[in-house]
């Protein structure tokens, strides 16, 4: 028998944009293949319409809000659930704690809710005071209109359970195996520093930057991400791309392939996320055999196990650190296969998926022996 989802929270499908974004592309075919009716709603700019990488089964409702980084998770959580209101889809898998404000519309309506939490965004370093405020009680409310919650990380399920006295399911992100891939002409296997990250202050970017003002001198340096709105830190890739000829912005990249052959074939791959569960990128990064750098968090602790390095957000100790991997070429292969058997053991996307249809069917049936006589 056909369910219907919707799947609310996201920047639509197709999309690259951040973790949300992943595991949608990967959980909406998986469920459609699973007789679901999906829709996964959008917008309009963030979404690519390119009918080559959209399964022409899902369907992708685009709705308005504002469009500005304070506002813009609000309004098109309240256009999306205003709409799953009129439509009453199954069931509603909902990303991010800031659309806990609208649960209770979904509640009234008899219409499921399981919520991907995610981290802790009220500890972000990017958002101010309100922002702040905004995400805390959109968790507290979370937390009470909430049917199910998922937790990518066991530190984030400790947390929630700690704070808001809510148990979950714990649901990483996972990462694909992928076959050798060709480089390209322009770096060499291993002797090139990557990081692939958001720029926001809690990825450790400003002190990145720091210390590949040194690494360049020494060793390529590969960028990519950008902030997405503008600002000092891609300000800053920009003048250590004009003063380094090793120095190499490459902006956000959505081509998988290129993005997967860049982590597999990096010298040192920092990772510098300091907030948030299971970051879909490290464990990517894993899966790929990237020789990882990760700053020293329980977060990054927990995916990468201790067969990696790690560091503290010191410029010169993330200088230290990449070269020690950089001058090694034993460490490099000794860490780049421990990762891609964590990956393969731990975070396969066939096991995440497997498991977010699992709940799901659960609220569906507990919805229907609820409604019986």
């Amino acid at each position: 028998m056909t369910k219907s989802i919707a799947i609310i929270g996201t920047r639509g499908y197709p999309s690259y944009y951040g973790g949300f974004e992943t595991a949608v592309r990967k959980l909406a075919p998986f469920l459609a293949d699973c007789d679901w009716t999906v829709t996964v709603y959008g917008r309009r700019k963030a979404s690519r319409e390119v009918a080559a990488e959209a399964d022409p089964r899902i369907s992708q409702k685009i709705t308005f809000g504002i469009e500005n980084r304070s506002f813009s998770t609000l309004s098109f959580g309240l256009t999306s659930v205003l709409h799953a209101v009129r439509t009453k889809p199954d069931v509603a898998l909902v990303m991010n704690v800031a659309n806990g404000f609208w649960l209770p519309l979904l509640k009234l309506r008899g219409i499921p809710t399981l919520v991907n939490v995610d981290g802790m965004e009220w500890e972000r370093a990017k958002w101010g005071r309100l922002a702040r405020t905004v995400f805390r009680l959109g968790a507290r409310l979370t937390a009470k209109f909430a049917d199910e919650l998922v937790a990518d990380a066991k530190e984030i399920q400790h947390r929630w359970k700690v704070q808001f006295g809510r148990e979950s399911t714990f649901i990483p992100y996972g990462g694909d195996e992928i076959s050798p891939l060709e480089l390209g002409e322009e770096l060499r296997s291993r002797s090139y520093v990557l990081v692939v990250a958001r720029f926001v202050p809690e990825n450790t970017i400003h002190e990145f930057f720091e210390a590949a003002d040194r690494l360049a001198k020494e060793y390529p340096v590969v960028v990519v991400g950008a902030s997405g709105y503008g600002g000092e830190l891609d300000e800053k890739a920009e003048l250590l791309d004009r003063k380094h000829p090793n120095f190499n912005w490459l902006g956000r990249i959505s081509d998988d392939a290129r993005l997967f052959a860049l982590w597999q074939h990096a010298g040192a791959y920092f990772h510098g996320h300091s907030v948030g569960g299971t970051n879909p990128a490290l464990v990517q990064a894993m899966a790929t055999g990237a020789p990882i750098v990760a700053l020293d968090t329980a977060f990054n602790r927990e995916v990468l196990g201790n067969d990696s390095i790690f560091t503290s957000n010191s410029p010169m100790d993330i200088y230290d650190s990449i070269v020690r991997l950089m001058e090694s070429e034993s460490l490099q292969e000794a860490t780049s296969t421990s990762n891609i058997e964590r990956a393969r053991s731990l975070y396969s996307w066939s096991s995440v998926l497997e498991k977010y249809q699992d709940r799901l069917l659960c609220l569906v049936e507990r919805k229907k022996n609820k409604n019986r006589p």
